[in-house]
């Protein structure tokens, strides 16, 4: 293994640690089992011609009823910083998020394209799969996004059906036994769906950052741009938007402020922080 090789496997280690940690949720055992997906997710996203992203998670709970921070946000970024590397991207949502995702977009700096499908829209889920083929994407990425569990429907942290407010976007791409072991719900909650490569994130928007900092390590023509959306303030900016103009709740506190996952953004800020310290050596700018 050449030098440079070996600084890169080393910080996308670091990477991985950083953001693919357990911040509570009893998924430790799923991140042993997933380590290094996030590196060979960057791998194969390096070599990418075209992104589709999918996200979304919608929060109904009392009198709450809103899209979630973690997903839009991270999704929002790492389309928006691909589109600048001159990599095509566009994003798959249903409606009850769809304000959210735009939001983000145009927060995040535009030029990445949102696909809104309604929730029992199933022919639209078939010309929104051709869509994509015509567009030649050659990879999908799925962040903070329910699919199918077991049972057929997609079912939130807490095992609550949320199939009246989710379209079945996995069409458009683990198995379910260790996550039915270990996570709380899990048995309920473990989605069917498969994936080519698992990043198991403490928070969802983090997995997205940990890519777009993998990235910027493997590809050197595409760090400097990079660099310039994955920023503490930016990632305050994207969340403050989807919160503001579209409504947005914390998913874990279902309150209507720019939190994700229960964390402010001191704790957000200081991870993008170290993540750019990691991958150019010093915060990123």
């Amino acid at each position: 293994m050449s030098p440079r090789r070996s600084d890169s496997v080393r910080s996308i280690a670091a990477i991985e640690a950083l953001v693919c940690r357990d911040v509570g949720r009893k998924t430790q055992e799923l991140i042993a089992a997933s380590a290094g997906g996030l590196g060979a997710a960057a791998e194969s996203l390096a070599s990418a011609t075209a992104v589709g992203l999918i996200t979304g998670f919608f929060v109904p709970r009392g009198d709450v009823a809103a899209p979630e921070t973690d997903g839009p946000v991270g999704a929002a970024l790492l389309a928006a910083a691909l589109a600048a590397c001159g990599v095509p991207a566009r994003i798959a949502v249903d409606t009850p998020c769809a304000g959210a995702v735009r939001a983000a977009v145009e927060a995040a700096g535009g030029g990445v394209a949102v696909d809104a499908v309604g929730v029992d829209d199933r022919a639209g889920i078939v010309r929104l799969a051709e869509a994509w083929r015509g567009a030649a994407v050659t990879h999908a990425v799925a962040i903070e996004r329910c699919g199918r569990s077991g049972d057929g429907r997609p079912r939130n942290m807490r095992g609550v059906d949320v199939s009246p407010w989710t379209a079945p976007l996995d069409d458009l791409f683990l198995p379910a036994g260790l996550i039915a072991r270990t996570v709380p719900n899990g048995a309920e909650i473990a989605c069917v769906t498969s994936c080519d490569h698992l990043v198991v994130a403490g928070v969802s928007n983090w997995g997205a950052y940990g890519l777009m900092a993998a990235l910027a390590v493997l590809r050197a023509d595409w760090s400097g741009t990079i660099a310039k959306f994955l920023t503490a303030e930016r990632d305050l900016a994207v969340t403050r938007a989807v919160v503001d103009k579209a409504g947005a709740v914390d998913g874990v506190t279902a309150l209507s402020e720019a939190t994700v996952d229960g964390f402010g953004p001191e704790v957000h800020g200081a991870l993008i922080d170290e993540l750019g310290r990691i991958a150019w050596g010093q915060a990123a700018d």
